[in-house]
Protein backbone atom coordinates (compact mmCIF):
# COMPACT_ATOMS: atom_id res chain seq x y z
CA UNK A 1 0.00 0.00 0.00
CA UNK A 2 0.87 3.36 -1.19
CA UNK A 3 1.66 5.51 2.28
CA UNK A 4 2.89 8.89 3.67
CA UNK A 5 5.56 9.37 5.55
CA UNK A 6 4.43 9.04 9.21
CA UNK A 7 1.25 7.14 9.86
CA UNK A 8 1.20 4.06 7.92
CA UNK A 9 -2.43 3.56 8.24
CA UNK A 10 -3.33 6.78 6.18
CA UNK A 11 -3.51 6.29 2.13
CA UNK A 12 -2.29 8.65 -0.25
CA UNK A 13 -3.72 7.31 -3.52
CA UNK A 14 -6.39 9.30 -6.24
CA UNK A 15 -8.91 7.88 -8.30
CA UNK A 16 -6.47 8.49 -11.64
CA UNK A 17 -3.90 6.67 -9.83
CA UNK A 18 -6.10 4.07 -9.23
CA UNK A 19 -7.73 3.94 -12.57
CA UNK A 20 -4.32 3.77 -14.10
CA UNK A 21 -2.97 0.87 -12.04
CA UNK A 22 -4.54 -1.48 -14.96
CA UNK A 23 -7.18 -2.14 -17.42
CA UNK A 24 -8.72 -5.46 -17.93
CA UNK A 25 -11.06 -6.33 -20.72
CA UNK A 26 -13.38 -9.60 -20.58
CA UNK A 27 -14.52 -10.38 -24.04
CA UNK A 28 -16.95 -13.50 -24.65
CA UNK A 29 -15.11 -16.09 -27.12
CA UNK A 30 -18.73 -18.00 -28.72
CA UNK A 31 -17.33 -18.82 -31.73
CA UNK A 32 -14.79 -21.18 -29.84
CA UNK A 33 -16.67 -22.46 -27.36
CA UNK A 34 -20.69 -21.34 -27.90
CA UNK A 35 -23.12 -19.78 -25.90
CA UNK A 36 -24.61 -23.52 -24.87
CA UNK A 37 -22.19 -25.65 -23.68
CA UNK A 38 -21.02 -26.62 -21.13
CA UNK A 39 -19.35 -24.03 -20.60
CA UNK A 40 -18.51 -20.36 -21.47
CA UNK A 41 -14.94 -19.31 -21.92
CA UNK A 42 -13.65 -15.55 -22.05
CA UNK A 43 -10.50 -13.93 -23.28
CA UNK A 44 -9.22 -11.67 -20.51
CA UNK A 45 -6.57 -8.89 -22.19
CA UNK A 46 -4.41 -6.75 -19.25
CA UNK A 47 -2.84 -3.15 -20.21
CA UNK A 48 -0.45 -3.35 -17.55
CA UNK A 49 0.78 -7.17 -18.74
CA UNK A 50 0.47 -6.72 -22.08
CA UNK A 51 -1.06 -9.72 -22.16
CA UNK A 52 -4.16 -11.81 -23.37
CA UNK A 53 -5.10 -15.35 -21.83
CA UNK A 54 -8.22 -17.36 -22.07
CA UNK A 55 -10.36 -17.91 -18.71
CA UNK A 56 -12.98 -19.83 -17.94
CA UNK A 57 -15.87 -19.02 -15.28
CA UNK A 58 -13.96 -21.44 -12.52
CA UNK A 59 -10.50 -20.03 -12.88
CA UNK A 60 -12.13 -17.02 -11.45
CA UNK A 61 -13.82 -18.77 -8.84
CA UNK A 62 -10.02 -19.98 -7.60
CA UNK A 63 -8.73 -16.81 -8.01
CA UNK A 64 -11.56 -15.54 -6.02
CA UNK A 65 -10.60 -17.97 -3.03
CA UNK A 66 -7.22 -17.89 -3.27
CA UNK A 67 -7.67 -13.93 -2.52
CA UNK A 68 -9.83 -14.38 0.35
CA UNK A 69 -7.63 -16.62 1.78
CA UNK A 70 -4.54 -14.71 1.46
CA UNK A 71 -6.30 -11.47 2.45
CA UNK A 72 -9.22 -12.39 4.54
CA UNK A 73 -8.76 -8.28 5.67
CA UNK A 74 -9.36 -6.93 2.44
CA UNK A 75 -12.59 -5.93 0.59
CA UNK A 76 -12.72 -9.23 -2.20
CA UNK A 77 -15.53 -8.22 -4.79
CA UNK A 78 -18.27 -10.97 -4.99
CA UNK A 79 -18.26 -13.37 -8.11
CA UNK A 80 -21.46 -13.16 -10.15
CA UNK A 81 -23.84 -16.56 -9.78
CA UNK A 82 -22.67 -20.07 -11.55
CA UNK A 83 -24.07 -21.10 -14.76
CA UNK A 84 -27.89 -21.84 -14.51
CA UNK A 85 -29.44 -24.37 -16.58
CA UNK A 86 -31.00 -22.93 -19.33
CA UNK A 87 -29.19 -19.67 -19.33
CA UNK A 88 -30.01 -16.99 -21.85
CA UNK A 89 -27.48 -14.87 -24.06
CA UNK A 90 -28.88 -12.15 -21.80
CA UNK A 91 -27.36 -13.62 -18.64
CA UNK A 92 -24.34 -14.32 -19.97
CA UNK A 93 -23.44 -10.64 -21.18
CA UNK A 94 -24.70 -9.90 -17.88
CA UNK A 95 -21.99 -12.35 -15.83
CA UNK A 96 -19.41 -11.33 -18.56
CA UNK A 97 -19.78 -8.17 -17.45
CA UNK A 98 -19.54 -8.73 -13.78
CA UNK A 99 -16.53 -10.97 -14.17
CA UNK A 100 -14.76 -8.22 -16.22
CA UNK A 101 -15.56 -5.38 -12.78
CA UNK A 102 -14.26 -8.03 -10.49
CA UNK A 103 -11.08 -8.08 -12.23
CA UNK A 104 -10.83 -4.34 -12.82
CA UNK A 105 -11.22 -4.20 -9.32
CA UNK A 106 -8.84 -6.56 -8.02
CA UNK A 107 -6.35 -5.51 -10.79
CA UNK A 108 -7.03 -1.84 -9.12
CA UNK A 109 -6.31 -3.11 -5.93
CA UNK A 110 -3.17 -1.98 -4.20
CA UNK A 111 -2.13 -5.20 -2.38
CA UNK A 112 -4.15 -7.69 -4.49
CA UNK A 113 -2.21 -5.97 -7.67
CA UNK A 114 1.19 -6.89 -6.29
CA UNK A 115 -0.12 -10.31 -5.60
CA UNK A 116 1.59 -13.21 -7.26
CA UNK A 117 -1.65 -15.01 -8.00
CA UNK A 118 -3.17 -11.66 -9.99
CA UNK A 119 -0.34 -11.86 -12.17
CA UNK A 120 -1.02 -15.39 -12.75
CA UNK A 121 -4.17 -15.18 -13.65
CA UNK A 122 -3.54 -12.60 -16.06
CA UNK A 123 -0.02 -13.50 -17.81
CA UNK A 124 -0.08 -17.29 -17.19
CA UNK A 125 -0.96 -19.03 -20.49
CA UNK A 126 -0.09 -22.29 -19.95
CA UNK A 127 -2.17 -25.26 -19.46
CA UNK A 128 -3.99 -25.80 -15.90
CA UNK A 129 -4.20 -22.16 -14.63
CA UNK A 130 -6.49 -23.20 -11.74
CA UNK A 131 -3.35 -25.80 -10.10
CA UNK A 132 -0.83 -22.77 -10.82
CA UNK A 133 -3.00 -20.51 -9.00
CA UNK A 134 -3.37 -23.34 -5.66
CA UNK A 135 0.29 -23.35 -6.33
CA UNK A 136 1.52 -20.25 -5.64
CA UNK A 137 -0.80 -20.12 -2.14
CA UNK A 138 0.78 -23.08 -0.49
CA UNK A 139 3.18 -22.55 2.36
CA UNK A 140 2.21 -19.07 2.28
CA UNK A 141 0.40 -17.47 5.18
CA UNK A 142 -2.30 -14.95 4.79
CA UNK A 143 -1.54 -10.94 4.99
CA UNK A 144 -1.24 -11.01 8.74
CA UNK A 145 1.44 -13.91 8.82
CA UNK A 146 3.41 -11.70 6.37
CA UNK A 147 2.98 -8.16 6.60
CA UNK A 148 5.61 -6.57 8.60
CA UNK A 149 3.45 -4.14 10.69
CA UNK A 150 0.71 -6.62 11.76
CA UNK A 151 2.13 -6.96 15.47
CA UNK A 152 2.51 -3.03 15.44
CA UNK A 153 -1.22 -2.34 14.18
CA UNK A 154 -2.67 -1.21 17.22
CA UNK A 155 0.36 1.39 17.54
CA UNK A 156 -1.45 3.18 14.66
CA UNK A 157 -4.76 2.90 15.41
CA UNK A 158 -7.07 6.21 16.67
CA UNK A 159 -8.47 5.55 19.78
CA UNK A 160 -11.63 6.31 18.41
CA UNK A 161 -11.35 3.67 15.67
CA UNK A 162 -14.77 1.60 17.03
CA UNK A 163 -16.54 5.08 16.54
CA UNK A 164 -15.07 5.38 13.36
CA UNK A 165 -15.49 2.27 11.89
CA UNK A 166 -19.50 2.58 13.21
CA UNK A 167 -19.81 6.07 11.41
CA UNK A 168 -18.32 4.88 8.22
CA UNK A 169 -20.56 1.50 8.13
CA UNK A 170 -23.75 3.62 8.90
CA UNK A 171 -22.00 6.31 5.40
CA UNK A 172 -21.88 3.35 3.50
CA UNK A 173 -24.89 1.79 4.07
CA UNK A 174 -26.68 5.23 2.86
CA UNK A 175 -24.36 5.91 0.16
CA UNK A 176 -24.73 2.38 -0.60
CA UNK A 177 -28.76 2.69 -0.48
CA UNK A 178 -28.55 5.52 -2.46
CA UNK A 179 -26.44 4.05 -5.69
CA UNK A 180 -28.62 1.25 -5.78
CA UNK A 181 -31.14 3.74 -7.05
CA UNK A 182 -29.83 5.89 -9.53
CA UNK A 183 -28.39 2.56 -11.11
CA UNK A 184 -32.05 1.15 -11.51
CA UNK A 185 -32.76 4.17 -13.08
CA UNK A 186 -30.14 4.30 -15.15
CA UNK A 187 -30.63 1.04 -16.61
CA UNK A 188 -34.44 2.14 -17.19
CA UNK A 189 -32.94 4.97 -18.68
CA UNK A 190 -30.98 3.11 -20.89
CA UNK A 191 -33.35 0.39 -21.83
CA UNK A 192 -36.16 3.22 -22.90
CA UNK A 193 -33.82 4.17 -25.40
CA UNK A 194 -33.08 0.53 -26.75
CA UNK A 195 -37.08 0.38 -26.53
CA UNK A 196 -37.05 3.57 -28.49
CA UNK A 197 -34.81 2.44 -31.53
CA UNK A 198 -36.83 -0.68 -31.73
CA UNK A 199 -39.99 1.38 -31.86
CA UNK A 200 -38.77 3.63 -34.16
CA UNK A 201 -37.28 0.63 -36.61
CA UNK A 202 -40.69 -0.79 -36.75
CA UNK A 203 -42.37 2.55 -37.31
CA UNK A 204 -40.63 3.04 -40.24
CA UNK A 205 -40.58 -0.29 -41.77
CA UNK A 206 -44.88 -0.33 -41.69
CA UNK A 207 -44.26 3.58 -43.26
CA UNK A 208 -42.15 1.64 -45.69
CA UNK A 209 -44.56 -1.29 -46.35
CA UNK A 210 -47.91 0.89 -46.51
CA UNK A 211 -45.83 2.78 -49.38
CA UNK A 212 -45.42 -0.14 -51.26
CA UNK A 213 -48.77 -1.32 -51.23
CA UNK A 214 -49.61 -2.53 -54.81
CA UNK A 215 -53.54 -3.01 -53.71
CA UNK A 216 -55.16 -1.05 -57.10
CA UNK A 217 -57.44 1.96 -56.31
CA UNK A 218 -61.04 1.31 -56.44
CA UNK A 219 -62.94 3.11 -59.91
CA UNK A 220 -64.18 6.34 -57.72
CA UNK A 221 -60.44 6.78 -56.07
CA UNK A 222 -59.05 7.15 -59.72
CA UNK A 223 -58.98 11.11 -59.39
CA UNK A 224 -56.81 10.51 -56.56
CA UNK A 225 -54.33 8.07 -57.86
CA UNK A 226 -52.01 10.64 -58.75
CA UNK A 227 -51.33 11.64 -55.01
CA UNK A 228 -51.99 8.88 -53.49
CA UNK A 229 -49.30 6.96 -55.63
CA UNK A 230 -46.47 10.34 -54.72
CA UNK A 231 -47.66 9.80 -51.03
CA UNK A 232 -46.62 6.04 -51.61
CA UNK A 233 -43.25 7.36 -53.07
CA UNK A 234 -42.10 9.66 -50.13
CA UNK A 235 -43.26 6.96 -47.66
CA UNK A 236 -41.62 4.54 -49.13
CA UNK A 237 -38.15 6.82 -48.77
CA UNK A 238 -38.91 7.54 -45.14
CA UNK A 239 -37.87 4.55 -43.53
CA UNK A 240 -34.18 4.87 -44.41
CA UNK A 241 -34.44 8.22 -42.13
CA UNK A 242 -36.26 6.33 -39.42
CA UNK A 243 -33.59 3.53 -39.95
CA UNK A 244 -31.28 5.92 -38.99
CA UNK A 245 -33.27 7.01 -36.01
CA UNK A 246 -33.10 3.89 -34.33
CA UNK A 247 -29.74 3.68 -35.09
CA UNK A 248 -28.48 6.34 -33.08
CA UNK A 249 -31.26 5.67 -30.25
CA UNK A 250 -29.55 2.43 -30.43
CA UNK A 251 -26.57 3.95 -30.09
CA UNK A 252 -27.54 6.38 -26.90
CA UNK A 253 -28.63 2.91 -25.22
CA UNK A 254 -25.76 1.09 -25.76
CA UNK A 255 -23.54 3.88 -24.31
CA UNK A 256 -25.37 4.79 -21.58
CA UNK A 257 -25.41 0.99 -20.14
CA UNK A 258 -21.56 1.04 -20.78
CA UNK A 259 -20.44 4.53 -19.77
CA UNK A 260 -22.92 5.10 -16.89
CA UNK A 261 -24.77 1.64 -15.09
CA UNK A 262 -21.75 -0.17 -15.97
CA UNK A 263 -19.71 2.78 -13.61
CA UNK A 264 -22.46 2.66 -11.31
CA UNK A 265 -22.77 -1.12 -10.53
CA UNK A 266 -18.74 -0.90 -10.56
CA UNK A 267 -18.72 1.30 -7.55
CA UNK A 268 -21.82 -0.63 -6.23
CA UNK A 269 -19.66 -3.95 -6.61
CA UNK A 270 -17.02 -1.83 -4.62
CA UNK A 271 -19.47 -0.71 -1.19
CA UNK A 272 -20.86 -4.19 -1.19
CA UNK A 273 -17.64 -5.71 -0.84
CA UNK A 274 -16.83 -3.27 1.94
CA UNK A 275 -20.25 -4.43 3.70
CA UNK A 276 -19.41 -8.11 3.87
CA UNK A 277 -15.61 -7.18 4.82
CA UNK A 278 -17.06 -5.76 8.02
CA UNK A 279 -19.60 -8.81 8.65
CA UNK A 280 -16.16 -10.92 7.96
CA UNK A 281 -14.58 -8.60 10.80
CA UNK A 282 -17.60 -9.31 13.09
CA UNK A 283 -18.17 -13.14 12.42
CA UNK A 284 -14.45 -14.15 12.02
CA UNK A 285 -12.17 -12.47 14.02
CA UNK A 286 -14.05 -11.01 16.73
CA UNK A 287 -16.30 -14.52 16.91
CA UNK A 288 -13.08 -16.54 17.49
CA UNK A 289 -11.50 -13.96 19.69
CA UNK A 290 -14.53 -14.60 22.24
CA UNK A 291 -14.88 -17.96 21.75
CA UNK A 292 -10.76 -18.37 22.59
CA UNK A 293 -11.86 -16.32 25.96
CA UNK A 294 -14.43 -18.45 27.11
CA UNK A 295 -12.43 -22.03 26.29
CA UNK A 296 -9.90 -19.70 28.28
CA UNK A 297 -12.37 -18.55 31.33
CA UNK A 298 -13.82 -22.64 31.65
CA UNK A 299 -9.58 -23.84 31.63
CA UNK A 300 -8.96 -21.52 34.54
CA UNK A 301 -11.81 -22.50 36.28
CA UNK A 302 -11.27 -26.24 35.64
CA UNK A 303 -7.42 -26.04 37.19
CA UNK A 304 -8.42 -24.20 40.31
CA UNK A 305 -11.18 -26.77 40.84
CA UNK A 306 -8.20 -29.40 39.83
CA UNK A 307 -5.82 -28.11 41.88
CA UNK A 308 -8.28 -27.50 45.04
CA UNK A 309 -10.00 -31.35 44.58
CA UNK A 310 -6.60 -33.39 43.94
CA UNK A 311 -2.41 -33.15 44.31
CA UNK A 312 -1.58 -34.99 41.51
CA UNK A 313 1.11 -32.84 39.90
CA UNK A 314 0.07 -34.17 36.48
CA UNK A 315 -2.97 -33.57 36.02
CA UNK A 316 -2.09 -29.72 36.76
CA UNK A 317 0.64 -29.40 34.29
CA UNK A 318 -1.61 -30.82 31.84
CA UNK A 319 -3.65 -27.97 32.36
CA UNK A 320 -1.07 -25.49 33.17
CA UNK A 321 -0.27 -26.53 29.38
CA UNK A 322 -3.00 -25.77 27.78
CA UNK A 323 -4.05 -22.58 29.91
CA UNK A 324 -0.18 -21.25 28.37
CA UNK A 325 -1.29 -22.45 24.60
CA UNK A 326 -4.65 -20.41 24.94
CA UNK A 327 -3.09 -17.37 26.59
CA UNK A 328 -0.53 -17.60 22.86
CA UNK A 329 -3.53 -17.82 21.20
CA UNK A 330 -5.86 -15.64 22.65
CA UNK A 331 -2.47 -13.19 21.94
CA UNK A 332 -2.59 -14.05 18.10
CA UNK A 333 -5.77 -13.64 17.71
CA UNK A 334 -5.84 -10.30 19.41
CA UNK A 335 -3.33 -9.16 17.27
CA UNK A 336 -5.48 -10.44 14.34
CA UNK A 337 -8.18 -8.58 15.76
CA UNK A 338 -6.19 -5.68 15.64
CA UNK A 339 -4.56 -5.74 12.33
CA UNK A 340 -8.26 -6.38 10.70
CA UNK A 341 -9.23 -2.67 12.50
CA UNK A 342 -6.21 -1.44 10.21
CA UNK A 343 -7.14 -3.37 7.20
CA UNK A 344 -11.22 -1.75 7.37
CA UNK A 345 -9.37 1.72 8.24
CA UNK A 346 -7.27 1.73 5.03
CA UNK A 347 -9.97 -0.75 3.05
CA UNK A 348 -12.58 2.30 4.03
CA UNK A 349 -10.45 5.33 2.62
CA UNK A 350 -10.15 3.20 -0.52
CA UNK A 351 -14.06 3.34 -0.70
CA UNK A 352 -14.03 7.37 -0.30
CA UNK A 353 -11.13 7.43 -3.08
CA UNK A 354 -13.62 5.79 -5.87
CA UNK A 355 -15.90 8.32 -4.61
CA UNK A 356 -15.60 10.80 -6.94
CA UNK A 357 -15.93 7.85 -9.82
CA UNK A 358 -19.43 9.85 -9.03
CA UNK A 359 -18.28 13.14 -11.33
CA UNK A 360 -17.51 10.68 -14.00
CA UNK A 361 -20.69 9.08 -14.13
CA UNK A 362 -22.22 12.14 -14.10
CA UNK A 363 -20.66 13.60 -17.09
CA UNK A 364 -20.79 10.34 -19.15
CA UNK A 365 -24.46 10.31 -18.35
CA UNK A 366 -24.58 14.34 -19.19
CA UNK A 367 -22.64 14.00 -22.31
CA UNK A 368 -24.89 11.06 -23.40
CA UNK A 369 -28.04 12.77 -23.41
CA UNK A 370 -26.12 16.20 -25.46
CA UNK A 371 -24.87 13.88 -28.27
CA UNK A 372 -27.65 11.85 -28.53
CA UNK A 373 -30.67 14.20 -28.77
CA UNK A 374 -27.61 15.91 -30.87
CA UNK A 375 -27.65 13.52 -33.23
CA UNK A 376 -31.39 12.72 -32.76
CA UNK A 377 -32.02 16.33 -33.46
CA UNK A 378 -30.28 16.51 -37.03
CA UNK A 379 -31.51 13.24 -38.39
CA UNK A 380 -35.11 14.97 -37.54
CA UNK A 381 -34.57 17.90 -39.06
CA UNK A 382 -32.73 16.26 -42.36
CA UNK A 383 -36.19 14.40 -42.49
CA UNK A 384 -38.33 17.45 -42.35
CA UNK A 385 -38.19 18.65 -46.01
CA UNK A 386 -38.55 15.31 -47.39
CA UNK A 387 -42.27 15.26 -45.82
CA UNK A 388 -43.15 18.46 -48.08
CA UNK A 389 -44.08 16.25 -50.63
CA UNK A 390 -46.91 14.84 -48.68
CA UNK A 391 -48.73 18.08 -48.03
CA UNK A 392 -49.84 19.37 -51.68
CA UNK A 393 -51.78 22.73 -51.74
CA UNK A 394 -53.54 24.16 -54.23
CA UNK A 395 -52.05 24.55 -57.96
CA UNK A 396 -49.82 21.99 -56.83
CA UNK A 397 -47.96 24.14 -54.91
CA UNK A 398 -46.78 22.54 -51.34
CA UNK A 399 -47.35 24.75 -48.03
CA UNK A 400 -46.03 23.39 -44.66
CA UNK A 401 -48.74 21.33 -42.52
CA UNK A 402 -50.87 22.96 -39.79
CA UNK A 403 -52.17 21.74 -36.71
CA UNK A 404 -55.36 20.05 -36.99
CA UNK A 405 -58.22 21.50 -35.21
CA UNK A 406 -61.29 18.77 -33.83
CA UNK A 407 -59.85 16.45 -35.01
CA UNK A 408 -60.63 17.84 -39.30
CA UNK A 409 -58.00 18.55 -41.56
CA UNK A 410 -58.05 22.56 -42.85
CA UNK A 411 -57.47 21.32 -45.95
Amino acid sequence: MQMPQGNPLLLSYTLQELLGRDTVQVELIPEKKGLFLKHVEYEVSSQRFKSSVYRRYNDFVVLHDMLLQKFPYRMVPALPPKRVLGADREFIEARRRALRRFINLVARHPPFSEDVALRLFLSFSGPDVQNKLKESAQYVGDEFMNCKLAPRAKDFLPADIQTQLAVSRELIRNIYNSFHKLRDRAERIASRAIDNAADLLIFGKELSALGSDTTPLPSWASLNSSTWGSLKQALRGLSVEFALLADKAAQQGKQEENDVVEKLNLFLDLLQSYKELCERHEKGVLHKHQRALHKYSLTRRQMLSTTVQSREPDAAEQLESRIVEQENAIQTLELRSYFSLYCLHQEMQLVHVYLPLTSHILGAFVNSQIQGHKEMSKVWNDLKPKLSCLFAGPNSSLTPPRPLEDGVSPQ
